[in-house]
């Protein structure tokens, strides 16, 4: 019988126990079962120190920020700013200047095809993506009036470097590409990416989504000109992330959307503009939001994240040995550089079958195209099952899922 306790065991070099006591939930049920949390690349669970201080700026601190001049709203301006100045720090940022405030790496994507490529479209223009893209990074260029190139994907889940060389010899707009797959779980290599791109003169943009939950990121060394994540995958709170650009190319763009606090002066003939990073944050933000950021990276780099890396690594390793010994299984991605996001097919089970009969084991897997069916359609599925794993995730569970998928293989072998 599984039992809380036998799924919360740590291996020999890694507490896993207690970064799992961090967070409330996991001591939960799930239908009535221990909570086996496998779906960490669509939103990570909180901790509790993210829960309080958020608790706590509402209950103590909360007013609007900027131009209020009594004291409550100059703590909360305070907190604002602190979390972005904590934000830039986290990812290596020149200066807070470059960090703007947005809902998620979508919004961001968005304000860079709004404001940074339909004023360079002229008559036509391209954006390069490649095949393993994210929806969030394809539409938004289409709407500003692109037209999306992809970079092929191998059959082991990498992109073809050579391709891409070749299609940024053609100068696109900029290249878009995510740093680590959402379904495969390749981790691209961004720097060399860069230095590519930059020898055409082409700007290159980083979903950077599902990589700085799980490995550091400093954008200086990247050599990007946009980076762009969401703090619901970062252990954080949903409705806030972040778009860190190069000053010069903020300074140049237009704003994204107009309302309070992104202006300069407004009359009814003309309106000036803030300068970045206010320029391209109209309206009451979500200053809770920022506030839970900033929680969840003082609890991330309060981690030895080294440690973290090495226990996640494992666990995927683990993954891919239960997937290879299940008859009628298929991983889809094999790329030496992996992150631990693994989608997989098994033969006469659909996927959502699959994470239906799972979750009456208390499993939570995703089910879908994950937001990226160009990808699925290169590998020739519609969709697949993903399990993706954080530091809280254990051993023990990916023995509960290998028994999860057998009861799938029972079912339907």
């Amino acid at each position: 019988m599984v039992t809380v306790s036998s799924l919360t065991g740590a291996r020999a070099g890694f507490d896993t126990a207690r970064i799992r006591a961090d967070f409330p939930i996991l001591a939960g049920t799930s239908r009535g079962v221990p909570l086996v949390y496998l779906d960490s690349a669509a939103s990570a669970q909180k901790p509790a120190v993210v829960i309080d201080a958020m608790s706590r700026f509402y209950r103590a601190d909360y007013a609007n920020i900027h131009r209020g001049v009594y004291d409550l709203s100059e703590r909360s301006t305070r907190a604002w700013d602190e979390a972005r100045a904590r934000v830039a720090r986290f990812i290596g940022a020149p200066s807070p200047e470059g960090v703007v405030f947005v809902r998620g790496t979508t919004e961001a994507i968005n304000l860079v095809a709004s404001s940074f490529v339909r004023p360079r479209l002229g008559d036509g223009g391209t954006v390069l993506v490649t095949e393993m893209e994210h929806h969030g990074n394809i539409v938004p260029w289409q709407l500003a009036g692109a037209r999306t190139v992809p970079v092929p994907v191998t059959d082991s889940g990498e992109l073809d470097l050579a391709a891409a060389g070749r299609l940024l010899a053609t100068r696109p707009l900029l290249f878009a590409v995510t740093h680590v797959s959402n379904v495969l779980g390749t981790i691209n290599p961004i720097a060399e990416l860069c230095e590519m791109a930059h020898r055409h003169g082409v700007p290159v943009l980083v979903d950077g989504a599902q990589a700085v939950p799980h490995q550091p990121v400093t954008v200086g060394e990247l050599e990007c000109d946009f980076y762009c994540f969401s703090g619901h995958k970062l252990f954080g709170p949903t409705g806030i992330g972040v778009l860190w650009s190069r000053e010069d190319h903020l300074a140049a763009m237009p704003p994204y959307q107009g309302g309070g606090d992104m202006i300069d002066e407004v009359r009814f003939d003309r309106t000036t503009f803030a300068p970045p990073p206010r320029r391209f944050e109209a309206g009451t933000p979500d200053i809770a939001g920022a506030v839970g950021l900033r929680a969840a990276i003082d609890w991330l780099e309060a981690q030895d994240r080294a440690a973290i890396h090495r226990h996640e690594a494992e666990l995927r390793d683990h993954a891919m040995a239960v997937l290879a010994a299940t008859p009628g299984a298929r991983a889809i991605g094999s790329a030496p550089e992996k992150a631990a996001v693994i989608a997989f097919t098994m033969e006469r089970a659909h996927p959502h079958d699959i994470a239906s009969l799972l979750d009456a084991d208390g499993i939570c897997v995703r089910a879908g195209h994950h937001c990226a069916q160009p990808l699925h359609r290169r590998f020739g599925v519609e969709a697949t099952a993903r399990a993706s794993f954080a530091a809280y995730n254990t051993h023990a569970e990916i023995d509960a899922l290998a028994a999860g998928l057998a009861k799938v293989r029972k079912v339907f072998g």
